[in-house]
């Protein structure tokens, strides 16, 4: 049986949405994929195809090994810009990461990226776009689902939510890129709305706009709480307690909450963005100011049939992104890199 080596240490840092794509990723392929692939964790040992989720620089050692036995992927969970407005480092650090970056993506045969918008962002980077595939992310509803009334309440007690209130949430590290400071902003204008933000500083000190995002983690509006870094395995409890997920972000890839939130048939309300029209297509509200954010949020304050329409359309996206669907994706995948991989091994033991 061909056998796949996930190598990841996203695990040591929690918080963010790689280590949240990097459970769903692995999860789907081991119990979907169990009966045409051996899925190994890192291991070391050769294997047919090696998947790195991360780009840690032994990783980046391990590469030229992987060839001698068969092929390897790289995830693409971000590129140089999306950094840029995440972590705040040293100029030449900066440089050379960058460059570290690209040069693991260059150095891999194949590059997966979770959306389409990112293809051309490669290009600009000289990597050949057919050596790119697109594969979307993807969500587990064992793991994100409507919880009943009575169990929703009681979460709300528990974080000290009134329940008669309008509750919108925001996830994801408190950064500037995502927007945190509208976030606050929309919120001053909507004082008689609950606002939560689940998240923290995952890289502590060095996050883009430490200093005044700390200052407003420590001292929000009285309608604002920061719930902090948030497991996992207890965000489902979040996302029940909310009416609407209002994330503000400037630059994104294919955030994992979205799904984790449409899950649940949650309304989405997101920045206008280019990179969110080939993954999410009609089905989400939009808006590009606190103006334009704040008279959305308004306007399904009541859940009336509006309310219901977002509702329904956060859950069309969900079914949009199957679990047979990203699956089979995966599948073809593996299937054509593991066959290309043999037969370019064959070709090249033939020669010798």
């Amino acid at each position: 049986m061909p056998t796949i080596n996930m190598l990841s240490s996203a695990d040591k840092v929690e918080g963010h949405g790689v280590l949240s794509a990097y459970l769903e990723q692995v999860n789907l392929v081991r119990n979907g994929l169990g009966e045409d692939y051996e899925v190994k964790i890192n291991t070391f040992n050769l294997c047919d195809i090696t998947h790195y989720h991360t780009i840690d620089f032994k990783f980046f050692l391990n590469i030229p090994f992987s060839k001698l036995f068969g092929t390897n992927v790289a995830y693409v969970h971000f590129v140089p810009e999306t950094i840029e407005e995440s972590l705040n480092l040293p100029s030449f650090i900066k440089k050379i990461f960058y460059k570290y970056i690209i040069w693991f993506y260059k150095s891999v045969d194949h590059l997966v990226v979770v959306n389409p918008y990112f293809i051309n962002v490669l290009k600009k980077y000289a990597i050949n776009e057919n050596k790119v595939t697109y594969i979307p992310n993807f969500v587990s509803e064992d793991n994100f689902y409507r919880y009943d009334k009575e169990k929703i309440n009681t979460i709300k007690q528990m974080y000290n939510i009134p329940l008669e209130k309008f509750v919108v949430l925001g996830v994801g590290q408190v950064q500037t890129r995502k927007g945190v400071m509208d976030f606050i902003e929309v919120a001053r204008t909507l004082p008689h709305i609950q606002f939560i933000w689940a998240g923290g500083f995952s890289f502590g000190s060095i996050t883009d706009g430490y200093k005044e995002l700390k200052w407003i983690f420590d001292n929000p509006p009285e309608n604002v709480k920061f719930l902090g870094i948030i497991n996992r395995n207890k965000m489902n409890d979040i996302y029940n307690i909310c009416d609407l997920m209002f994330l503000p972000s400037y630059n994104e890839l294919f955030p994992m909450s979205i799904l984790e939130a449409m899950a649940l048939k949650t309304p989405i309300l997101l920045r206008e963005l280019d990179i969110y029209h080939d993954i999410l297509f009609d089905y989400y509200l939009k808006g590009k100011d606190i103006i334009d954010f704040s008279q959305i949020i308004l306007s399904l304050e009541k859940k009336d049939n509006k309310y219901e329409t977002w509702c329904n359309n956060s859950w069309k996206c969900h079914e949009f992104y199957s679990k047979s669907y990203v699956l089979k994706m995966w599948k073809d995948f593996y299937d054509d890199i593991y066959y290309h991989s043999n037969k370019k091994l064959r070709s090249t033991t033939n020669e010798k």
